[in-house]
């Protein structure tokens, strides 16, 4: 088990002060991209042991009288329907559980901006129940010429055709569901029309990875180049940087590839580049300073990228991802000498499939399954499917008695509700397997401990899962997925389906 690796509240008084003096330099009027996620950054806190998912959330609640909020997406991600991997929910549900969890803290979108847009027929469905709900919605069109024809783009036909957006306060900033979302491009349009106004507003990018003040190399900053394996992400020392101060600095390509455009643009809108040398002088990032155990995060950093790599061959699986990012994942495990099994999880899940399959039960017709989960004082509980329970629903309810210190051969569940259950799915539903996934089996699990005191003794162990590690040797079905989901484990899972069946319902 990993230690704590990161002080948030060091990094909250850093960040805060770092991002205030960035917003003095333009006269209080600074456009701020948020890089990653502004909620539940789980890569964050997976990757930097302690790291708060929300802290980013906490700087704005600490400088909400200071900000304002945009929110970008594109609308190419709306139309694809383009799924948020940690969620299990498309961008465009993203963008409206952000707006939600904002406005529980207190805080409130100024604005949403669809970009690239076309007339998409999912974007104009969106934008429209937007409207429906009091939210402001603007539309960035294609620019021509984006991103090379910088005469254009700094004109009246590029960004001057973007209807401008009105804020109030000093720092704006810039979010999005995920990358990709058009969020500088809204920013720089944004600088361009109050440069025209007389107004001397500034850009810098939020950043958290790579972190620049670590090792080019570092298990923390190759997780970053993991997680973007999928966009061909790869970090890079900033030659800007290196040849401006003598110093070196993380930065990663797009940012490095873009930035002499990016230079060209900032100083045909104000007529100088803002003061940057580098793009790691354009970025806003304290993260490296608020870790506080290496060791720790460089640990969590290693089994991020094995999560990843079961992650991306899955998605192959699925047709969600190409085979070079497994390519590339394979790469990134070679070079820290990982194997798929140093998932101190896989192991036990694939033997609990094997315990299964010799045992032969009758009734389950599917492919054997195991499942493994770590729990956090490091004990390791498994489960396996049988003719009446998902692998999934044997290996929570295993976990939770353990934790609750109550024997094996004591039942959580009733006969009867099981019974009743699967009687739904057989005889009025016509659903053809009758074995209970894991949403199911909370939910008779909740029934069972209106009258049964064990069963409820258990069921307030289900807190405890949260962050556990977990391994299915076989892709989840949707109701074991959003039970695992809900408990908050890290799950992973081989690349095999749990049946021959193509339709999961």
């Amino acid at each position: 088990m990993t230690g704590i690796a990161f002080d948030n509240e060091r990094y909250l008084k850093e960040q805060s002060e770092a991002i205030l003096e960035r917003a003095r330099r333009f006269d209080n009027k600074l456009y701020l991209e948020f890089g990653g996620k502004l909620l539940y950054d789980y890569h964050a806190s997976r990757v930097l042991p302690g790291f708060d998912p929300n802290v980013k959330l906490r700087l704005l609640c600490q400088l909400q009288d200071k900000a304002d909020i945009i929110l970008c997406i594109y609308a190419g991600d709306i139309e694809r329907r383009k799924v948020r991997a940690d969620f299990g929910i498309t961008y465009d549900s993203d963008a409206f559980k952000l707006i939600d969890d904002l406005r529980e803290h207190g805080l409130d979108v100024a604005a949403v901006v669809i970009t690239r847009f076309n007339g998409q027929p999912g974007a104009v469905t969106f934008k429209r129940k937007l409207e429906n709900q009091n939210v402001k919605v603007y539309t960035h069109c294609p620019i021509p010429g984006y991103p090379t024809d910088v005469q254009r783009i700094v004109s009246d036909e590029g960004y001057g055709a973007n209807t401008y957006i009105e804020t109030s306060h000093p720092l704006v900033v810039v979010t999005a569901p995920g990358p990709n979302s058009g969020k500088m491009a809204t920013c720089l349009s944004q600088v361009y029309h109050d440069h025209k106004q007389g107004i001397n507003a500034g850009y810098a990018k939020f950043e958290t990875f790579p972190i620049w003040n670590l090792p080019l190399r570092h298990p923390v900053n190759v997780a970053y180049e993991a997680a973007t394996a999928d966009l061909k992400d790869v970090n890079m020392i900033d030659p800007f940087h290196l040849e401006a101060y003598n110093e070196k600095a993380v930065n990663y390509n797009r940012d490095i590839e873009v930035f002499p455009l990016l230079r060209r643009i900032l100083a045909r809108i104000s007529g100088d580049q803002m003061g940057y040398r580098s793009p790691t002088d354009m970025g806003v990032n304290r993260a490296g300073f608020a870790i506080i155990d290496e060791k720790a995060a460089a640990e969590a950093s290693k089994q991020e990228l094995l999560r990843r790599y079961f992650r991306y061959a899955t998605e192959v699986v699925l047709g969600l991802a190409e085979q070079d990012s497994v390519n590339r994942m394979n790469v990134l495990l070679e070079e820290f000498e990982l194997r798929p099994e140093d998932r101190v999880v896989v192991t036990p899940a694939r033997k609990a499939a094997e315990a299964a399959e010799s045992r032969r039960d009758e009734g389950n017709r599917g492919i054997y399954c195991g499942a493994a989960m770590q729990l956090a004082d490091g004990s390791m509980v498994v489960g396996k499917n049988s003719s009446l329970m998902h692998a999934s629903s044997s290996l929570v309810l295993n976990a939770i008695k353990h934790l609750a210190e109550i024997p094996k051969r004591i039942d959580l569940l009733s006969p009867n509700t099981i019974a009743s259950v699967a009687s739904l799915k057989k005889d009025i539903l016509g659903k053809p397997a009758i074995s209970l996934d894991l949403e199911e089996t909370l939910i008779a699990l909740s029934i069972s401990a209106t009258t049964n005191p064990t069963a409820r003794l258990a069921m307030e162990e289900l807190k405890r899962l949260d962050g556990c590690e977990v391994h299915l040797t076989h892709i989840p079905s949707p109701g074991d997925e959003k039970g695992l989901r809900q408990l908050g484990v890290n799950l992973t899972c081989d690349p095999y389906f749990a049946s021959k069946r193509l339709y999961a319902a």
